[in-house]
């Protein structure tokens, strides 16, 4: 574990504090479509991302779900580690975008390291501000964008997360993610191709200009 934590995070965390990582965590290997954290869950350790994607999931109790931000490799999730810290049922899905592992840390070590690790301490609040900063552009493209907009600005995260301007998601899942439909989502893509911005393929969708 040791030298997973020092590919991702050597550039962050003091040597003795990957020695304590190593000691205490567990690795979790986790598949495509995985739910590695799901609503009304007490949380008891905290995720650091060594490899792969998860996507970030609100409960919207009229209309199922609503997508708030990825995360991706060197990440953790600020909700998460507010619920560990709480001692409070997860508010969020996590569900895997991609195949990848991550690191359990437990909670009590993630409190007393706040106390003992400065880069501990810059890590956990600079991840706090990250995702805050993810969750107002949430926030924000629901209320000030329009969903073609707002489909433009996914396709684009996707492919970054998946390092593919090929997104092999269904109409259906994107419409899922987006909160909407999968007839408007689909209207919105035959648009996008008609503009020379995506094609349409048999079972993806590709990207052909850029943001």
């Amino acid at each position: 574990m040791k030298q997973l934590l020092k590919d991702t995070y050597g550039f962050i965390f003091e040597e003795k504090l990957m020695d304590e990582i190593a000691q205490v965590s567990l690795v979790r290997d986790f598949n495509e479509g995985d739910v590695l954290i799901d609503f009304g869950d007490y949380i008891k350790k905290m995720p650091l991302l060594i490899s792969g994607a998860i996507k970030i999931l609100r409960e919207d109790f009229d209309e199922g779900e609503l997508l708030l931000y990825f995360i991706e490799k060197g990440d953790t999730c600020a909700m998460t580690m507010a619920c560990c810290l709480g001692d409070t049922k997860s508010e969020i899905r996590a569900v895997a975008e991609t195949k990848g592992q991550v690191v359990m840390i437990p909670v009590a070590n993630m409190e007393e390291w706040l106390g003992k690790y400065k880069s501990w301490r810059n890590y956990v609040f600079n991840s706090y501000n990250n995702r805050l900063k993810e969750m107002l552009s949430a926030i924000d493209s629901l209320a000030f964008m329009n969903m073609d907009e707002r489909l433009l600005h996914y396709l684009h995260d996707k492919a970054k997360i998946n390092n593919s301007k090929e997104i092999h998601n269904t109409h259906q899942e994107i419409a899922y993610d987006l909160h909407t439909s999968r007839v408007v989502i689909s209207r919105l893509l035959k648009a996008l191709e008609k503009d020379g911005v995506i094609r349409l393929n048999r079972a993806s969708i590709e990207l052909l200009k850029g943001k």
